[in-house]
């Protein structure tokens, strides 16, 4: 079997919670615990979850723009969790990310020219300003803008020009993991299709890796190999896109796939509609983490915590309701 590009073993990042007078940690946020994922050289994984279930902490830790609290994470089967210093910084070469909000993203001050020009700089990638501008120029019209817009600012630009000088700089280092967080969310309907077009064109033209993540189902299906489902800090389900839209196996994607709209009055599938809201990450619920939403959910649900098996071909999920062994 071909060995992964980037493996994920039991990755939790915590966030501390302080109070009273010395600041002590009272509690903390539980954004990531335990996540195990794989992903392969080429493809893109999509990661899908509601708000706050940690698809973006999850992201950043894996590029090290977070440091995580335990686990580890290997490229190219190099654990990077251990680098530092010099190490680290060359490895950044390697992973890029690009920001949902392309208007927080970007320095108001600085010029397109400095905005992607200056991962150039840091890495050493050009000694000539003259080949640093001429690189800067030809990355520009990789992400569909022109050359002049070298020494405009961000302001100048739409919302979707300013996305794609956010992945053009993502692209300046040439990297070969990129984690799209959310990179269509802020974008009109019809400027989302073009960036996730671009975003498709490179890959295959660059061979890019991607962990895309997003909450926008249809979107997710378009551009994914393989999906992954979050919710509460836990990977839930993963499977082949085609697979998990057909087959849903996990009551919690089943209740996403549900909320989808469609432009088809025909179709008449019942809505699921979960009840009650998502539970604190500072003190989730014992056992499964959904239960206490959960349509589906049984005694032992309360005081069994699942984890992720095979419960299709290539599909697995975190259920004690699913699987063979369960008849379902």
């Amino acid at each position: 079997m071909e060995k992964p590009f980037l493996k994920v073993e039991a990755l939790t990042k915590n966030f501390p919670i302080k109070g009273g007078f010395f600041s002590r940690e009272v509690a903390s946020v539980k954004a990531v615990q335990g996540v195990n994922l794989e992903i392969k050289r080429g493809e893109t994984l999509g990661l899908v979850g509601e708000s706050g279930c940690g698809k973006s902490t999850l992201g950043r830790c894996i590029i090290r723009l977070i440091e995580p609290s335990a686990g580890k994470i290997f490229l190219e089967g190099q654990d990077i969790t251990t680098l530092t210093g010099e190490s680290l910084r060359t490895l950044r070469r390697k992973m890029q990310i690009i920001f949902q909000d392309p208007y927080a993203s970007l320095n108001p001050r600085m010029t397109v020219g400095s905005i992607i020009g200056e991962p150039l700089i840091i890495h050493n990638l050009f000694n000539s300003k003259l080949d640093r501008q001429n690189r800067v120029k030809e990355l520009l019209q990789t992400v569909g803008l022109r050359p002049e817009h070298i020494n405009r600012y961000p302001h100048e630009f739409s919302g979707g020009q300013r996305q794609r000088i956010g992945i053009a700089r993502a692209l300046a280092v040439e990297p070969q993991f990129i984690v799209c967080d959310e990179p269509v969310s802020a974008l009109d309907v019809s400027i989302q299709a073009q960036v996730i077009n671009l975003l498709m064109d490179l890959q295959q033209k660059l061979g890019l890796t991607y962990l895309f993540i997003a909450h926008d189902l249809k979107v997710v299906e378009h551009i994914s190999n393989r999906v992954a489902v979050m919710y509460l800090g836990k990977v839930v389900e993963l499977a082949a896109a085609e697979e998990l839209y057909r087959h849903p196996q996990h009551p919690y994607t089943k209740a996403l796939l549900s909320a989808i709209p469609t432009p088809d009055p025909r179709k008449t599938d019942q809505r699921i509609i979960l009840t009650g809201d998502v539970p604190s990450p500072i003190n989730p619920p014992s056992g499964c983490h959904f239960h206490p939403r959960c349509p589906s959910a049984v005694a032992d649900c309360k005081s069994n915590t699942p984890h992720l098996k095979l419960t299709r071909p290539e599909h697995d999920t975190s259920c004690l309701l699913v699987g063979p062994q369960a008849g379902i």
